[in-house]
């Protein structure tokens, strides 16, 4: 794709974490449409989405890293940036989730979701900052944030607090780095078809009282989210910074 307008990434590259399947995937097939490479990183096979990627004619690079392995975040990202070239997007998608009440959450639960949503977050965009920064360059961080960035939710304590903090964490880095080339938004997903939401689908009492919510009477799609991220890693978003917008079929407006 060749597009030079402002909704295009042609010669743009593009890292998105958690790229195997699901939200992620749905990003990394959206990048691709709107012609940009993609570096997706994931800890388990993305064969899948590579030929998702193919079948849009975009170019996938595949990483494979566990991204609990914390104390190699940072080097991942710039050993990317050294031998392949530099990153014009960071797209931080990647997140778990862990369900028991309050009472009952365990602390190597708390520990590990809050590492991967909230912690590895914070490391890719230092990193990529540094990266972009010292170079002289532009770029676009997107954050994956959830409705839980707004409301509390139920059963779902490290999760929340998880992602009230990348919502905070968007809006600081946007702060410091608005004005130094550097996009920083979130995208905020509202019910989709994932792994993390398929134990609510296949409740059908909760499932039903979602519906029953959502204005648009569907669940969201992967694909949704990733024309969503598209927006803010493309030039029409320039003047944007610090967004956290809600992706959720009107969810919140109701």
């Amino acid at each position: 794709m060749t597009d030079s307008s402002a909704f295009s990434l042609a010669g743009k590259r593009i890292m998105v974490t958690g790229a195997n399947t699901g939200i992620g995937q749905g990003i990394c097939v959206s990048v691709a449409r709107a012609g940009g490479a993609v570096i997706g990183v994931g800890r388990s096979s993305m064969e899948e989405t590579a030929a998702l990627v193919a079948e849009a004619g975009g170019r996938y690079d595949a990483v494979r890293y566990d991204l609990a392995d914390t104390a190699g975040v940072q080097g991942m990202l710039d050993r990317v940036w050294q031998k392949s070239g530099p990153l014009d997007g960071l797209v931080n998608n990647a997140g778990i989730i862990r369900r028991a009440d309050a009472v009952e959450l365990s602390l190597a639960d708390w520990d590990e979701v809050m590492d991967i949503n909230l912690k590895t977050t914070f490391l890719l965009c230092q990193a990529f900052g540094r990266q972009v920064l010292g170079a002289g360059r532009q770029g676009r961080i997107v954050n994956i944030a959830s409705l839980l960035s707004f409301q509390g939710g139920i059963r779902v304590a490290s999760y929340t607090a998880s992602k009230h903090g990348v919502a905070g964490l968007t809006k600081l880095l946007a702060c410091e780095w608005a004005g130094k080339g550097i996009n920083v938004n979130s995208v905020a997903p509202g019910y989709i078809v994932t792994n993390n939401t398929e134990a609510l689908r296949n409740d059908p009492d909760r499932s039903a009282a979602i519906l029953g919510r959502i204005p648009a009477g569907r669940w969201g799609e992967a694909a949704d989210i990733g024309d969503a991220a598209v927006f803010l890693l493309a030039p029409a978003s320039k003047y944007m910074h610090g967004a956290v917008v809600p992706v959720d079929g009107g969810w919140l407006a109701r």
